[in-house]
């Protein structure tokens, strides 16, 4: 779930503060289910239009306290800028369409699958797209995420959609996302500000015909369906600015801390079916985080003892 495009340290170090803002992030994204089920009553398109349109004044308001705007008025100039931010604001879309209505109707376990298996479609992804050479640990990493799918899809009798859509719309996201030259608070106040008219429209036209929560039925829907902005903003933020205080390698650990949540919360709060074969299909995406980290860690050790040392 990290923020794609978010700068790195200058520094090849960690700060305690940087930390602290990524862990702060990434719990609030690994409590984000409890939300969901308590909106669970409200149909999935609704809760994500209110996330869009909340997000907007919180954002817009972090972006003026930073003085960050000038990027904005840039991008709103540029045709190309904006077509850009409109193809990732529709693939963000349909990820939280997807998140939302997966916690709501029981299927949390399968959102933990596909933001484990995310890093390892990034892989993917750019072995596809960019031409990369995955290096041995990653080729069986990838190989045991597949192998750990088809267990699944096996057992169910179809693919788990619910894990390889959450993965597909993020990875490309990220993908796309690096092409947009403008930092992560930014970016993501264009997308919401982007998104913001069709969903505005969407909320007064259920409005109008009895089909919304927003007031039509009782003051706890509407507190739920505003705080939709702070939960979306709020994690989003602290982690960029988290983020660009990290290394590339605490932060690909860090990642897993929100799906790990995800998962112990459907399994032991929600009480979510956990039967053989996804037992074993977790056993297989563990093991392949665990061979992924492994490598990345050993090659983030590698190039700091390549670095040169500054002379005493």
């Amino acid at each position: 779930m990290a923020e794609p495009n978010a700068k790195q340290p200058a520094e090849n170090t960690d700060s305690a503060r940087g930390f602290a803002f990524a862990l702060t992030a990434y719990l609030l994204w690994g409590f984000l289910p409890f939300f969901m089920k308590a909106v669970a009553h409200i149909p999935a398109p609704e809760v994500v239009a209110h996330r869009i349109v909340w997000s907007v004044p919180l954002a817009g308001l972090v972006l003026l306290w930073l003085g960050r705007t000038q990027e904005i008025r840039t991008a709103l100039r540029s045709p190309r800028m904006l077509k850009m931010a409109t193809l990732t604001a529709a693939l963000i879309t349909v990820n939280w369409g997807i998140y939302v209505w997966a916690i709501g109707a029981g299927r949390a376990i399968e959102t933990a699958l596909g933001y484990y298996i995310n890093p390892l479609f990034s892989i993917f992804l750019g072995a596809l797209l960019l031409k990369e050479r995955p290096n041995p640990a990653q080729m069986v990493a990838i190989g045991l995420a597949a192998l750990a799918v088809a267990v699944l899809a096996f057992d169910a009798g179809g693919l788990p959609w619910v894990s390889i859509g959450l993965c597909i719309s993020w990875g490309f996201y990220a993908f796309f996302r690096k092409t947009l030259p403008i930092g992560p608070n930014q970016g993501f106040f264009l997308e919401v500000l982007l998104l913001s008219v069709p969903a505005a429209g969407y909320i007064i036209w259920l409005e109008a015909t009895g089909q919304g929560h927003f007031g039509d039925t009782n003051m706890t829907d509407v507190v739920l369906l505003l705080s939709c902005g702070l939960v979306t903003a709020v994690p989003l933020m602290i982690y960029a600015n988290g983020a660009k205080l990290l290394r590339l390698s605490t932060i690909g650990i860090m990642q897993y801390i929100a799906p790990t949540m995800i998962f112990v919360i459907a399994v032991f709060v929600f009480h979510e079916p956990f039967g053989a074969a996804k037992l074993i299909a977790f056993a297989l995406i563990w093991a392949a985080l665990f061979i992924y980290s492994g490598a990345m860690l050993a090659e983030s050790r590698a190039r700091r003892a390549a670095q040169p040392t500054p002379a005493e």
